[in-house]
């Protein structure tokens, strides 16, 4: 007889991996299924050259949303916390700010050192975004209000837990009868707008906007992105030491503690149903193994249109899931190099985090090409150096530099080719190049994978590192109405990943978020 499970999860990455821990915790047996060789998913550390490990994919820790991990006592496994990392907005006519997501003095003057108006700007826009966060965080940290619902008394607002709906109330009094549209306003907004509204000088608002663009099919021009910049700066707080692949190794370690069985080399092809419920998964060996619950990691239009047997959902909600977006725009690139990276901004200081910046105009334009299925030939970089916090992913006196390179399309024109992969990596040098004079010549590897190839790899519908785009559309229900609060139509089927609220990024919230809601429903 084949063992049965309390819960199958499918995909070891962290969300995957959170739904389990928080599961078995609540007395479940859980079983993980990870196609790939290791866990990690999209947080996985890889070597990609002899000496030099790679932080994932995903390396952006300063969202974690710790106060839903609490019970997991993480820090018993490994984990550790330092604040957000600061941030250079690096132009490539050398200048640049060092910004902390805060109001700090080191921040205030490396602003004033561009636009003394900014300066003071910058403490009205922290102060704004320290109130905002009382209003939105809540709503991020739990599942969303049964929409059905709303209005009803009995359960909070739409099924919002009271003490929830208490303090979201009290936020919004605290905001004032004149201060509550300015918010509103914001998320329709494009973030151009938004941004000329606070700051005059393009190296701010060119660097924050980039914030707002990543892992979207938008420029800053495009309406909705403002409200991206507005859930990136109110979610931001401490980051995880070691990066991306820390965090999954203390989740690892937690899960294994808490007597979860994780399986890798184990896809999954299909979730086996019987009278409209699960019934169990089918992998690609051909072995099944049976289970009432199954909380599926993958994005929505792989769980539903490729692991459920066609013609099984109805139609409608078919065509609902077929028609989510997820058109990648974002590429990764590792470069090795043989010395330390050195930014023209900050000579001689070891920065961690980058992000090149430019006029609001300039980011538009890097963004013009994907609409005609072009990549961008001055794309833009969100730059990583891991090697700067821990010695161990790369050789003494060398550094690694990961870097998320926007935009690039999914269904580029011609396919990806091998001639086409060398034309992104080498704009993406380029680019780095103007920033930080000299890096060509010190590289002795590089390694590009363009949307097609992080489909491949990591089974991404579309190459999207985020599942969905976040539009401002499949920002407030995702992935579609009948799935918002993790349970699905078909019986003992929840989703657990990016591609549910709150969304992409490395938070560890659907996952966890996901867990309630099954322990919740049995």
């Amino acid at each position: 007889m084949a063992t049965r499970y309390d819960a199958i999860v499918i995909g070891a990455g962290h969300n995957g991996l959170t739904a389990a821990c928080l599961l078995a915790r609540a007395g479940r047996r859980v079983l993980v299924l990870e196609r790939r060789a290791h866990v990690g998913g999209l947080c996985a550390a890889e070597e990609f050259h002899p000496g030099y490990r790679t932080p994932g994919i995903l390396h952006d820790t300063a969202q974690i949303r710790m106060g839903l991990l609490g019970d997991l006592h993480l820090d018993e496994h490994g984990l550790d916390l330092t604040p957000a990392e600061p941030t250079l907005l690096a132009s490539c006519d050398g200048s640049g700010i060092l910004i902390q997501p805060s109001d700090d003095a080191a921040t205030v003057a490396d602003i004033a050192r561009v636009s003394p108006n900014d300066a003071t700007r910058w403490r009205e826009y922290r102060a704004f975004i320290g109130r905002a966060r009382d209003v939105i965080e809540p709503l991020l940290s739990e599942t969303p209000p049964d929409l059905a619902r709303l209005g009803a008394v009995a359960g909070g607002l739409g099924g919002m837990p009271i003490a929830t709906a208490a303090r979201l109330a009290m936020a919004l009094k605290r905001y004032g009868r004149e201060d509550l549209p300015g918010l509103l306003r914001v998320p329709p907004m494009c973030v151009a707008d938004w941004l000329n509204e606070w700051f005059e000088s393009d190296v701010l608002k060119g660097g924050l906007a980039h914030g707002a663009l990543i892992g979207t099919w938008a420029g800053p021009w495009s309406p909705g992105t403002a409200a991206n910049l507005l859930l990136l700066e109110c979610t931001t707080r401490q980051s995880v030491v070691g990066g991306a692949a820390g965090l999954t190794a203390a989740l690892e370690r937690a899960s294994r503690q808490l007597g979860v069985e994780v399986r890798t080399h184990a896809e999954v092809t299909r979730i086996r149903l019987e009278d409209g419920r699960v019934a169990g998964v089918v992998l690609a060996s051909g072995e099944e193994i049976p289970t009432r619950v199954v909380a599926s990691a993958l994005d929505p239009r792989t769980t539903f249109l490729r692991l459920i047997e066609p013609a099984t959902l109805p139609v409608a909600f078919e065509h609902r899931i077929g028609v989510l977006r997820a058109r990648g725009t974002s590429a990764k690139v590792h470069l090795a190099l043989k010395r330390r990276l050195e930014f023209a901004a900050k000579p001689g200081e070891r920065v961690a985090r980058a992000r090149t910046t430019g006029t609001l105009d300039d980011l538009e334009r890097a963004f013009d090409p994907v609409k005609y299925r072009q990549a961008s030939e001055r794309p833009l970089l969100d730059i990583f150096i891991p090697s700067v916090a821990r010695g161990d992913v790369a050789p003494d006196g060398c550094d690694i530099v990961s870097l998320l390179v926007h935009f690039a399309p999914f269904d580029l024109a011609g396919g990806w080719t091998p001639s086409a992969r060398e034309r992104l990596g080498d704009a993406a040098v380029a680019e780095l190049e103007r920033v930080a004079p000299g890096v060509s010549k010190a590289i002795v590897a590089r390694e590009v994978l363009t949307p097609a190839d992080l489909a491949e790899r990591y089974g991404l519908d579309g190459g999207h590192i985020h599942h969905l785009e976040p539009g401002l559309d499949q920002l407030v229900i995702r992935p579609s109405m009948e799935t918002m609060r993790y349970a699905t139509p078909v019986r003992g089927l929840f989703l657990c990943g990016a591609g549910s609220h709150p969304g992409g990024g490395v938070t560890c919230a659907p996952g966890a978020l996901a867990a309630d809601a099954i322990v919740a429903a049995s």
